[in-house]
């Protein structure tokens, strides 16, 4: 991993120039350049194997929008209303309570954390949705047996392994860190006791206390990065099973993060509305997006930009940043 990561970091540019929004702005609610479309509170941003663009929007939306590679924007998934429904007929008439992000395996299957549903579920090549994981009912349970099993209590963000064979699972009210073998499709706790508290360092994951884990992303030497919202820290846990705190002090109400290409970690401190970057080599914290003012103003300096409560970064297949800018209900991308 650490072979991998210092590889990175020789081949992978700084991330440099201007803002732009590449989505939201407009009117329109599809069919459309995505720029003329109208979000409604995006929170997250993935790409197919193929490199299209989807959006998730949480409460306000309720759906799932596709960008392809000439910029048109159209609805995949979601009829904007909330409620729970559609399971085995087309993704464009399900329903959904509350999409926050999305995990897209190598096959281009899509999964969606439909977080007071309290489920799992599923995008299919064919066009349909169905219930992955989860009973619906808001609980904790079904460790060691099927996912369609298994009890959540708010879901939050999933994230894929690199080898695309484990789904890892915020499971925020459970205050656990939960993980999906898709193979198998039994769920096993990876981190958290189910008490609210700070781990401490060197502690085991898994009989250790969580504040609100909020995100969590998995690297490929099976070592995970955990976010934790009210606890407003970054910790980590490696390869045997402890944890420990990265950073704490300086985030506030941080909601999502993802690896960069160098092996760093970006945040997206949503209530300093801000992007900051963790670097786990020097362990330092550095801003790299947004002047910290919440507003809507796009300069020339990505440090003087302003955003409002980013809730999504990710890498694009060309190496950009995309952060959804979600209460300025945009997409913003910055490139390398």
């Amino acid at each position: 991993m650490k072979l991998i990561v210092a590889l990175f970091a020789l081949l992978s540019p700084a991330l440099a120039g201007k803002l732009e929004v590449i989505a939201g702005g407009g009117l329109a609610e599809a069919d459309a350049p995505a720029t003329q479309c109208k979000l409604r509170e995006p929170f997250a941003v993935e790409f197919t194997p193929d490199g299209q663009m989807l959006i998730a929007e949480m409460v306000s939306g309720n759906r799932v929008l596709e960008v392809d590679k000439a910029s048109k924007l159209t609805l995949l998934a979601g009829t904007g209303k909330k409620g729970f429904g559609g399971d085995g007929g087309a993704a464009t008439a399900a329903q959904f309570n509350g999409i926050h992000n999305l995990a897209i395996a190598k096959d281009g299957t899509i999964y969606l954390s439909d977080s007071w549903n309290y489920r799992i579920r599923m995008l299919g090549k064919d066009g349909t949705a169905t219930t992955f994981a989860g009973t619906g009912r808001k609980s904790f349970g079904g460790d060691g047996g099927a996912a369609k099993d298994a009890e959540f209590s708010t879901l939050i963000q999933l994230a894929l392994d690199p080898a695309g064979k484990h789904i890892f699972i915020a499971d925020i009210d459970n205050r656990r860190i939960r993980r999906i073998a898709l193979d198998t499709q039994l769920v096993s706790t990876v981190a958290g006791n189910g008490k609210g508290g700070t781990p401490p360092d060197g502690a085991l994951a898994v009989e250790s206390p969580l504040s609100d884990p909020r995100a969590v992303i998995p690297a490929a030497d099976g070592s995970f990065y955990i976010l934790e919202r009210n606890g407003n820290a970054l910790r980590f846990v490696d390869t045997a099973g402890r944890i420990r705190t990265v950073v704490s002090g300086t985030l506030n109400g941080p909601k999502h993060a993802c690896f960069d290409l160098d092996g760093s970690v970006i945040i997206a401190d949503a209530e300093n509305h801000v992007i900051r970057r963790f670097d786990p080599k020097t362990r330092e914290l550095t801003r790299i997006v947004g002047s910290g003012k919440k507003g809507a103003l796009l300069t020339d300096d990505p440090l003087t930009s302003e955003l409002n409560r980013p809730h999504g970064v990710t890498i694009a297949p060309d190496g950009a940043l995309i952060i959804t800018d979600s209460y300025n209900d945009r997409v913003l991308r910055l490139a390398r």
